[in-house]
């Protein structure tokens, strides 16, 4: 297997991690313009659709999309949007723009990443008014409380964080008042691959220390000790991206094992390539006429090598053990 550098603080190691937040970005931005799914939102982080992607690669972008929003969706059902839902590694995400289009707005929005992604994306809010009206329709006073590495608002919050410093992250969330009283959902896409595990169970451990009726939905690479997976890791090493927590990502197995070894009561994961197989199939039917893709077994190796993880603990009784697919 590919030899692992371990994770550093050193500037290069985190610049590779949030240049991974660009890559997100454009390939969500050319998966739209093709039609996979709708996000009006997102042509204001990526200026240009950018050259072309394959067609394996907008059908894993459109399956991580459906998947994530599927729990999401459920987790807001349940608790009636009285919640908060804390995005870690948020990047350049949208999901906030569409929950307020769609009336499923929690409580307050949260979204926490480097201080420098932080920065973009508010520069971005300031100067798109289709980003920021939304905010501030959403805003009971003239004022946003805004610096250079966070926003506030009623609704929506974005703050300039490590999530590697949890007694950073915990004193900067308090500030903005996130309520350890209330239904609590993280969200993180191909984040905590970037930390240790014993960083990323520090993480998950003080979510469920904090927050007695919460989820945690983590989507990541699986099955990375394949040769398929290696070629990943090599491929992303080449651009000095090293995967410090990929031996959590061996199985589905060693998958739910980190969130039931630090405090959460269930845990559940699924591969890509099972997630495909059961969100709505009409649709699923509608983006394969889309594009024409030549070898499906590249498809099929790309979804098993991904996986949708979620952990609850439900001392309120909202039945979140059952949000599910």
């Amino acid at each position: 297997m590919a030899a692992r550098q371990p994770f550093t603080d050193s500037d290069t190691a985190d610049e590779a991690v949030r240049s991974t937040c660009d890559d997100a970005t454009t390939c969500k931005r050319y998966a739209t313009s093709k039609g996979y799914w709708t996000d009006p939102y997102v042509q204001y982080f990526v200026r240009s659709v950018g050259e072309r992607k394959a067609p394996e690669i907008n059908r894993g972008y459109y399956a991580r999309v459906q998947g994530m929003n599927h729990l999401l969706d459920a987790f807001l059902r349940k608790t009636e949007c009285d919640c908060q839902i804390v995005n870690l590694g948020a990047g350049l995400d949208t999901t906030f723009w569409r929950l307020k289009d769609e009336n499923l707005m929690p409580r307050k929005y949260f979204e926490v990443d480097f201080p420098m992604i932080a920065a973009r994306k508010i520069h971005n809010i300031k100067t798109k008014p289709p980003l920021s009206k939304p905010l501030i329709e959403t805003h009971s006073t003239d004022s946003l409380l805004l610096d250079g590495h966070s926003l506030d608002s009623d609704r929506y919050c974005i703050i300039g964080a490590d999530l590697r410093d949890i007694p950073g992250l915990d004193d900067k969330l308090k500030k903005f008042h996130l309520n350890p009283e209330l239904p609590t959902l993280f969200l993180s896409e191909c984040v905590l691959v970037y930390m240790t595990p014993d960083q990323s169970s520090k993480l998950v451990n003080w979510a469920s220390d904090t927050f007695h009726t919460a989820m945690f939905v983590n989507y990541e690479q699986l099955n990375m000790m394949d040769r398929f997976g290696q070629v990943m890791i090599e491929n992303l090493q080449r651009r000095q991206c090293n995967l410090a927590g990929v031996e959590v990502c061996q199985s589905l197995e060693s998958q739910k094992e980190r969130f039931l070894k630090t405090g959460w009561e269930n845990a559940d994961a699924l591969d890509m390539m099972t997630v495909y197989s059961v969100i709505p199939q009409d649709d699923v039917a509608r983006i394969e006429r889309l594009e024409f893709l030549d070898e499906k077994e590249l498809l099929q190796q790309l979804l098993q090598h991904y996986s949708i993880c979620w952990a609850t603990k439900d001392k309120l009784k909202l039945g979140l053990s059952q949000v599910a697919f």
